[in-house]
């Protein structure tokens, strides 16, 4: 008997994988994706290429479409192991994250591999200046598990469990047994940030995600994700920005970001790029001193301090602001919070300033 599949059913997370899955994104960020990551080398990838991996969004499939190879399918696959004369007992592919960073989690996702996705995972990492060899040293980060196929496979990384204390690495090495496909792997983690590579007094953007800032609360962010915001680079696109659905009423929407460390706000940059019909009126900018991250149910609200009073926006421009700063460059910040009236689009802030020593 023919089972009858829906090909193109995607298969989503409930309960406890939805919960791990919200927790990671809210208090992490990708490593690899999005962030200058690479997938370096892999011991196959004869059906589907390795650099699908760390591409945006969950893959795709397309029923009648095939290669030279087989079916074409958006992920890494690796040939069937039995046809193979070379010994190995699984498949491999080494990636180097965008940013040196302690690893928190990772999803591991099968999705459209149905009949061909591998049974078991299993991650390592290490720590590297140059590509990884045969004398490079692995850490098991995740070890060897059970995945399901077609699936997004959320796993949270314990440092207890792995004796790592916390410990950075700058590559990682994605384990298949035996073999078969996997569409994407999200690295989530926190950026281990350098300060040795800054000079003293330099200005920093420390907002910037590869900089060790974090958006940690957003009021809505129905059309577009709020680590977009403070991501590298100009948006390329009106989906690369983080934007709010309309509101009904006066406003605003609002996020609040970690700056990578305390210090001083002396230059910020508004960018509405590409957000031409959909642009926020005006906006305003607070900061404060906190040691608490915990922003929920209006918590902290008396601590806000304006940095930026409500200023108009235009469309699809890079907005500088220095002499409107009313802040003085001795007083010294941890959050800020970006409000914007009364909803809309940004593409990127970008909130410089000098450490605090």
């Amino acid at each position: 008997m023919m089972l009858d599949i829906d090909t193109q059913q995607q298969n989503k997370l409930s309960g406890e994988p939805l919960e791990l899955e919200r927790k990671l994104k809210t208090h992490s960020v990708d490593l690899a994706e999005r962030l200058g990551g690479e997938t370096l080398s892999c011991s196959d990838d004869f059906f589907a290429g390795m650099e699908n991996l760390i591409k945006p969004g969950r893959g795709i499939f397309i029923d009648d479409k095939f290669t030279n190879r087989g079916k074409w399918m958006d992920g890494w696959e690796s040939r069937r192991s039995y046809g193979r004369d070379d010994g190995r007992d699984f498949d491999w592919c080494i990636i180097r994250l965008g940013i040196k960073g302690v690893i928190r989690g990772f999803d591991i996702d099968t999705n459209y591999f149905r009949g061909n996705a591998p049974e078991m995972v299993s991650v390592e990492a290490c720590v590297s200046d140059v590509e990884p060899n045969e004398k490079t040293v692995w850490e098991t980060v995740l070890a060897q598990t059970l995945v399901e196929p077609h699936s997004q496979n959320i796993f949270e990384v314990n440092s207890a469990d792995t004796h790592n204390n916390n410990k950075s690495y700058t590559h990682v090495r994605l384990n298949m047994f035996p073999d078969g496909g996997i569409a994407r792997l999200r690295v989530y983690g926190e950026a281990d940030v350098n300060w040795n590579e800054f000079i003293d007094g330099e200005l920093i953007d420390l907002a910037l995600i590869k900089n060790g800032g974090k958006a940690l609360l957003v009021s809505d962010m129905f059309f577009s994700d709020k680590n977009n915001l403070i991501l590298p680079g100009r948006g390329k696109n009106m989906g690369d920005g983080w934007e709010t659905k309309r509101r009904r009423d006066p406003g605003p929407d609002w996020s609040i970001v970690k700056l990578a460390c305390q210090g001083s706000i002396e230059k910020v940059i508004v960018d509405t790029c590409h957000f031409k019909g959909n642009y926020p009126d005006t906006f305003t900018l607070e900061g404060m001193v906190s040691s608490n991250d915990d922003f929920s149910d209006g918590q902290q609200e008396d601590q806000w301090q304006p940095i930026i009073a409500r200023t108009k926006l235009y469309a699809n421009r890079e907005h500088l602001f220095i002499s409107e700063i009313l802040a003085n460059n001795k007083q010294h910040f941890t959050h800020v919070r970006l409000s914007i009236f009364p909803d809309g689009g940004v593409s990127r802030l970008r909130v410089f300033g000098k450490r605090a020593q």
